[in-house]
């Protein structure tokens, strides 16, 4: 039996990377899931990726730093969906560097992605939900829902040349833990994972690839550099990299009903990173 079977999940940043393993396994265990990305193309794909396999999914494209952007999404999910039972704040991206060579504009950027914007849809999202939690009472039923915010080894370690990327996930571990305290009479389960070192394209070694994210109009440079990749099979316990498939199975835990009294809690996925 599927786990999530008539649940509605909201993941961002789910076109790519980790968050689309979040979206393809909470849809492979039967939630209907919103797929949102600032970019239209890897956003369709996976949720046509869903369907394929007889899931079901809609797509909401956007920047999640846009002031409208938690409103539009809660709104287009209650639409089709008719509720909100899971909601994953994954997107983000990371902009490098050394306290002496950040700009304001850098570090404002990592708390705009990261702590304004799981602000804002989680703040459009307790309506819809406060609602539900009313005519589930008025039914004599009791429902558990799930906020799974994801967060960094960087913001319970801290890591050199990410001070305003560990800053930002650190303030999101404490809206974590305060809506965790705020949302338990509404039985919502509010956590975190905070993932070390996962394959994706943000990791890649940046003197092979030369990657750069198109974030609005700023263009960012992407991965880290190839002597922290080759490190990670001394410093990392189980001897390597975590995948993304991994790192959704870390979400999924907290999405299932045996989490429904783990609340307020990071989870730490990293092969023991630390």
């Amino acid at each position: 039996m599927r786990r999530l079977e008539n649940r509605a999940a909201i993941v961002t940043g789910s076109g790519r990377g980790i968050g689309r393993a979040i979206a393809l396994k909470l849809a492979a265990e039967g939630a209907s899931v919103v797929v949102s990305d600032i970019d239209p193309e890897p956003a369709e794909q996976t949720a046509a990726e869903i369907q394929s396999h007889g899931g079901k999914a809609i797509t909401h494209v956007g920047d999640v730093t846009s002031i409208s952007f938690g409103e539009d999404i809660v709104a287009a999910t209650v639409e089709a969906f008719g509720g909100i039972d899971i909601l994953v704040n994954n997107a983000g991206f990371t902009w490098d560097g050394v306290i002496q060579k950040m700009s304001d504009e850098q570090f404002q950027a990592m708390i705009d992605v990261h702590v304004m914007a799981p602000f804002r849809i989680l703040r459009a999202a307790i309506g819809p939900i406060r609602e539900a939690v009313q005519r589930e009472k008025d039914e004599g039923r009791e429902v558990f829902r799930k906020v799974v915010n994801i967060s960094s080894i960087a913001a319970t370690g801290g890591n050199a040349g990410q001070v305003n990327y560990s800053s930002a996930k650190s303030a999101l571990a404490g809206m974590t833990r305060t809506l965790a305290k705020e949302w338990g009479r509404y039985r919502v389960n509010v956590n975190s994972v905070a993932f070390g070192f996962i394959e994706t394209r943000l990791t890649q070694a940046f003197e092979d690839t030369g990657n750069a994210l198109e974030i609005g109009a700023r263009t960012v440079p992407a991965g880290v550099p190839r002597a922290a990749i080759e490190q990670i099979p001394q410093l990392c316990p189980l001897g390597r990299a975590g995948t993304a498939e991994e790192a959704a199975g870390a979400v999924f835990l907290l999405c299932t009903p045996e989490s429904n009294y783990i609340t307020g809690q990071t989870l730490i996925c990293s092969g023991g990173l630390e």
